[in-house]
This record gives C-alpha cells, sequence and structure tokens, in this order.
C-alpha cells in the first residue's frame, strides 16, 4: 500500500510539473506575440542594446549543452567506466539544452520566419550562418551517438560517434565564442580569448547542470550515487570552475593591457553599477568561491553540498553572461580614441537597460522547454544511470 501511494504521488508529481512547464512555455509563446504585436520597443533593447536577457538565457543554455557532453565524453572517448551509464543522460540533455537555447534564439529575431532565408541561402562570409550548420548538425551527431549507446547492435559504432560528437562539440562552442571575438562594433569583443573561453566556462556549467539532474533522477528513483563517482565529479566540476575563473580573469587582464581599453574595463570592474556588482558579487563570490569552498573545504563535498555548488556556478554564469552581453554593448565603442564623441542620437554614451517581463518570460520559456524534453526523455526511454560498481572499485 505504501508503495503504491508513493508511486502514486510521484506520477502526480510528475504530471503537475510538466504541466507547470507548459504554462511557463504558453507564457513564453505570448510573451513572443506581444513583442511581434508590438515591437521591441515593450522590450529594454534599444538602438544600441540589440541583445537582451532572451540572448543571455539562449546562450547559456547552448553553451552549457555542448558541456554537459564533457560527461559522455570521457566514458567513451576515454574510457572512464565511472562516466559510461551517464553518457546517454548527458546526450539528452545536450539534445534539451540546445533545443531550448535555440528556441529562444529563433523566437528573439523579431521575424522568425525570416529563418528559412538563412537556411535557404547560405553565406559563408558569415559566422551566423557558420552556427546554423554547427547546430543543426550538433542535433544529428548526438542523436546518432544516443542511438549506437541504447541500441545493442550499434554498439561497435558508440566510440566513433562519441568521438565525433567531441571534436564536434568543441568546434560548435568555437563558434559561439567566434560571434563576439569576430564583433569588433563593442569595446568588449574583438579578441581571440573569446572561443576558448567559452570551451572552458562550458565544461563547468554542462556538469553544474548534469550534478543537479542527475542528483533529482536518482532521488526520484530512490538511488544512491555510488562514492567513488561523487568524488570523480565533484574534483573534476572544482577544477573546471577554476580553470573557468582563469579564463575569465585572463580576459580582463588582456583587455587592461591595452589603453584603448582601459575606460571599459574601469566601467565592468568598477563604475558601471550594476555590472560590477553582477561580475563581483555574482560571478566572482556565488560562481566561483562558495561552490570551490563547498566543494573542497574539510566538513563539505556531500552530495548535497555539492548540489548547492552546482546550483551557485549556474547563477555565477548568468551573472558573468548579463556582464559579458549587456554590460559589454552598454559600453559605446570609441570610434574616436582620445576625442569625446557627442551628437543627438546619444554617440558616445552609455546605454540603460532594465529588462521587461516579456524578455524575462521568453527566457524562461526556453528552459521549460529543455525541461520538458528532458522529462519526457527520461519517462518514456531509459537514461537512468545504471553502473557496474565493481568496474571502479
Amino acid at each position: 500500500m505504501y508503495i503504491h501511494s508513493a508511486v502514486l504521488f510521484r506520477n502526480r508529481l510528475f504530471y503537475a510539473l510538466v504541466a507547470l512547464a507548459g504554462i511557463v512555455v504558453l507564457a513564453g509563446l505570448y510573451s513572443v506575440h506581444l513583442m511581434e504585436e508590438h515591437g521591441h520597443i515593450i522590450t529594454g533593447m534599444n538602438n544600441q542594446i540589440v541583445w537582451g536577457i532572451p540572448h543571455v538565457f539562449a546562450i547559456f543554455l547552448i553553451v552549457a549543452a555542448s558541456g554537459v557532453l564533457n560527461v559522455s565524453s570521457i566514458g567513451s572517448v576515454f574510457n572512464k567506466h565511472a562516466y559510461k551509464a551517464r553518457a546517454p543522460l548527458a546526450g539528452l540533455l545536450s539534445i534539451a539544452m540546445l533545443g531550448g537555447g535555440l528556441t529562444v534564439l529563433m523566437l528573439d529575431l523579431g521575424r522568425p520566419d525570416r529563418l528559412l532565408v538563412a537556411a535557404t541561402n547560405f553565406n559563408p562570409t558569415s559566422v551566423f550562418a557558420w552556427n546554423i550548420v554547427l547546430y543543426s548538425g550538433m542535433f544529428g551527431a548526438v542523436a546518432v551517438y544516443l542511438w549506437t549507446m541504447m541500441e545493442g547492435r550499434m554498439k561497435p559504432w558508440s566510440k566513433p560517434a562519441g568521438f565525433f560528437v567531441f571534436i564536434w562539440r568543441f568546434i560548435l562552442t568555437t563558434g559561439t565564442g567566434v560571434i563576439f571575438s569576430f564583433l569588433v562594433a563593442r569595446q568588449a569583443y574583438g579578441t581571440a580569448i573569446l572561443p576558448p573561453m567559452f570551451i572552458v566556462i562550458s565544461f563547468a556549467w554542462g556538469l553544474a547542470v548534469f550534478h543537479i539532474v542527475q542528483s533529482a533522477i536518482y532521488a526520484w528513483t530512490n538511488k544512491v550515487l555510488d562514492d567513488y563517482v561523487q568524488k570523480r565529479m565533484k574534483n573534476l566540476l572544482g577544477v573546471f570552475v577554476i580553470a573557468a575563473l582563469y579564463f575569465v580573469v585572463a580576459y580582463h587582464l588582456t583587455n587592461l593591457y591595452f589603453a584603448r581599453q582601459s575606460d571599459f574595463e574601469r566601467f565592468i570592474l568598477s563604475d558601471g553599477g550594476i555590472y560590477p556588482m553582477l561580475l563581483w558579487a555574482g560571478y566572482v563570490l556565488i560562481g566561483n568561491v562558495l561552490p570551490l569552498a563547498l566543494i573542497y573545504l574539510p566538513g563539505f563535498g556531500k552530495s548535497y553540498h555539492v548540489n548547492l555548488a552546482s546550483v551557485l556556478i549556474i547563477l555565477g554564469g548568468f551573472s558573468l553572461l548579463y556582464v559579458f552581453i549587456i554590460g559589454g554593448q552598454a559600453f559605446p565603442l570609441s570610434i574616436f580614441p582620445g576625442f569625446e564623441v557627442k551628437s543627438t542620437f546619444g554617440d558616445g554614451a552609455i546605454s540603460l537597460y532594465y529588462p521587461s517581463a516579456p524578455e524575462i518570460l521568453l527566457g524562461l520559456g526556453g528552459v521549460a522547454v529543455a525541461f520538458l524534453i528532458t522529462a519526457v526523455g527520461i519517462r518514456m526511454l531509459d537514461f537512468v544511470p545504471h553502473e557496474d560498481t565493481k568496474k571502479f572499485h
């Protein structure tokens, strides 16, 4: 009787969560309708800040979708048994987050139907056109990879497919970083350090998302994560967080070295209002210092500590992207260094941005899409990790 009640409760909770996610998706679609009906004047975006909160959500989801595949790559490509059982779940999460992120991007274009023009008229000189190929290729590559892992006859092809996905996700994340590094119309961008920085931060954000989803699945199915696997994944998460912080520091030190970037760095690091606050308190403290303490300090490192650290890493990731994307656009481009530029159009002025409800709902709608794909996928197919602990003890 108790078991039946527990199963019934979980079933009802599952449908309640799916219904809630569906409502969030509908709210996001309604926000898109409002922006189509009234124009982007109802958002916080303007002529200078053309990428707002929806892009923060979208880029986080896309970058994390690449990084979460690191779990499957360690298992399939590097033959680590502790990660092999988690490769299918990592593949599902990658497709889910990529789908959620691209949904936000497509609906934030203002004219989503124009995507057909980009798809049927390829422009090899546009980095955005390259990413259409990279994103669609990622969907196909991960789908084939999942097929080789979950279909018995295809098992011999699992390692080659995993290696192909391993290469493709590096190219995809490089393409995301290249979008900014090729963009010279903003002071924050136009540097070659951005592609490797995006690759490394994808590792930390993807593994943080994986930790949370895996913990939720284990709690849902009354399973206990093996201590050896917990320790390995916890330490790996800490290494990725440190590496990501190193690249962010290197990015700002590179900017500080050039005199033309000193005003921008002063704006981001100290004088820019919300941007320095989000960078230091949101990214450095919440997204790095506290998670590393929860992972490595004596007395910590337990499962619930790592889950909390993962949540903080994700919050820090959103803070970093807000500063990088929106703060990078808010600061004006120095067209004539050493001279003050003024005009009625607002040249040389720092732009203000206040996120609107439609923007936030659109971003949350993308997260809800990723949740729905993940929840339904786990419910319908066997993505729950099944591991043989004897192989790594």
